[in-house]
């Protein structure tokens, strides 16, 4: 899957389009727990996610491949 477009929500989750068509929504709060994403708990640095097509990063290092997120994203 290549992620199309992205739109970061404030409540942790990710509207996903893929090259495809399909939508979806990606959370990324069971992820916050963990030492790389830690700094996304601030939602302003949250809604700094950058679309690298077949990842998505944050200004803070935090990344997440197309793959994980296609795997566990609730389709719309």
């Amino acid at each position: 899957m290549r992620i199309k477009e992205l739109i970061p929500k404030p409540d942790w989750t990710l509207a996903i389009v893929s090259d495809d068509g399909r939508t979806g929504i990606f959370n990324v709060a069971p992820y916050l727990e963990y030492e790389a994403f830690v700094d996304l708990k601030n939602t302003d640095e949250f809604m700094k996610v950058s679309n690298g097509g077949y990842f998505v990063e944050w200004e803070c290092g935090a990344d997440l491949s197309a793959d994980t997120i296609e795997a566990k994203m609730k389709i719309a």
